[in-house]
């Protein structure tokens, strides 16, 4: 458990933050540091083709124990932490055996308080690692690699059957462009799990269709003293194109399956504005519909405008729901299944409201569902993870392997069987 715990603490403490509108990939410096620590790493542990490409995606491999044929199983997570606050200088707090109540985050006055997150009422007696309030935490996904590596450790120390197991860690996954460079030939496995969902049971194979959309606004700036029907306000009509997004149909009060609008940012000046939004739904058709809202929207607000004025939606599609492409191999979740029931763990089945790399890996060929971490409150101050979380995802990837060794292995003898009756 301890050395777990180190290999957290030695990760959480690399600045990996992404940042958005980069061309280049990964996005920050930082994060090509890490990957460069995680090949001497795994290097140092003795797996074999360990690689960094010039994108800084780390791949290696942990060669089969058993001489029967199996298929290769895949794990992946992500090195970046969410460019929406800080990774810079993360300082964890380990808080052992939690008692309940506030827990203080660093010196001034920001708690994590189970009235804000109820969750912490199941978690009495437990390790749990936070943040000293300045910063996130980094358990995403940072508790996914040490969660790998260390399952991977394990598996080899214990001579526990496995199959070949490739391991991935990948760059700006939280900008959507972790998987863009991901060579999946070269990755060799049948499918494979990303290791970047959040409590204990989580299992997701579900995800929100995404894309984003710019509205920019061109107005018409004159002195406010005599603008009579000659000023055109950029601002103004972003307030109203705003106004016509459905109000009920925004993060904030929206759950489970249903999807949203999100307004993230906004800029102008009465020259010019510009809103961004996130466009999510589960169902093609709802996703559709959405993005024709946006489009009709602007044509409403727009209309009449001087020629000089105008207003223009641009699209672009980020990600789409995996679900269709990993119902078609089903042994994948039912072996996940089965795997946390063998660690006494109930399966959480329920859909990702966000994305992972492995949306887009699946649909380029290489199937691959979301696993817990053990981690919570994502992308802000009051994240944390418990320790014994991450052990229990430790022991599900372990378990993954082996029933997918011993699943292979049940199939060949069944096929030798036929062939000899034959």
């Amino acid at each position: 458990m301890e050395k777990l715990l180190d290999r957290f603490l030695n990760y959480v403490a690399f600045d990996t933050q992404s940042r958005s509108g980069v061309r280049q990939v990964p996005s920050t410096e930082g994060q090509l540091k890490l990957a460069q620590a995680l090949q001497q790493e795994l290097t140092e542990l003795g797996f074999e083709q360990v690689s960094v490409s010039k994108h800084g995606c780390v791949m290696a491999t942990l060669p089969a124990n058993v001489a029967w044929p199996v298929p290769a199983v895949g794990f992946i997570a992500h090195m970046d932490t969410s460019p929406d606050f800080s990774g810079k200088h993360v300082n964890p707090q380990i808080v052992e055996n939690y008692r309940g109540g506030d827990i203080a985050l660093g010196v001034g006055d920001e708690v994590l308080s189970p009235v804000m997150f109820p969750v912490l009422h199941h978690l009495l007696g437990q390790t749990l690692i936070t943040t000293d309030g300045k910063t996130l935490l980094g358990a995403d996904d940072k508790a996914g690699i040490a969660e790998i590596i260390t399952a991977l450790v394990r598996l080899k120390k214990r001579q526990i059957p496995h199959g070949d197991i490739r391991v991935a860690f990948t760059p700006d996954e939280e900008v959507g462009k972790g998987a863009q460079h991901f060579d999946v030939e070269a990755f060799r496995a049948e499918w494979a799990y990303t290791v970047d969902g959040g409590g204990v049971g989580e299992l997701e194979y579900e995800n929100f269709n995404a894309a984003s959309a710019v509205v920019k606004i061109v107005g018409n700036n004159v002195h406010p003293g005599w603008a009579k029907g000659v000023m055109v306000n950029a601002l103004s009509l972003a307030t109203r194109f705003h106004q016509r997004v459905p109000t009920d149909e925004v993060p904030e009060h929206t759950e489970g399956y249903q999807g949203f609008y999100h307004l993230h940012s906004a800029k102008g000046t009465v020259e010019r504005a510009e809103l961004h939004y996130s466009i999510r739904d589960f169902e093609r058709d709802g996703f559709e519909r959405r993005k024709k809202t946006l489009l009709d929207i602007a044509e409403t607000v727009g209309k009449g405008l001087h020629p000089d004025c105008y207003i223009e939606v641009t699209i672009t599609d980020s990600y789409y729901n995996m679900r269709e492409q990993v119902e078609q191999y089903p042994h994948i979740i039912a072996l996940a299944q089965q795997a946390m029931r063998d660690c006494d763990i109930t399966p959480l089945m329920q859909p990702i409201r966000g994305g992972t790399d492995g949306a887009q890996l699946s649909f380029r060929g290489l199937p691959c569902p979301n696993l817990f971490t053990g981690g919570y409150n994502a992308h802000g101050k009051h994240e944390f993870v418990t320790l014994e979380g991450m052990e229990n995802a430790v022991a599900v990837i372990m378990r993954i392997a082996e029933l997918t060794a011993l699943r292979a292995k049940t199939r060949q003898t069944s096929s030798e069987s036929v062939s000899v009756k034959a």
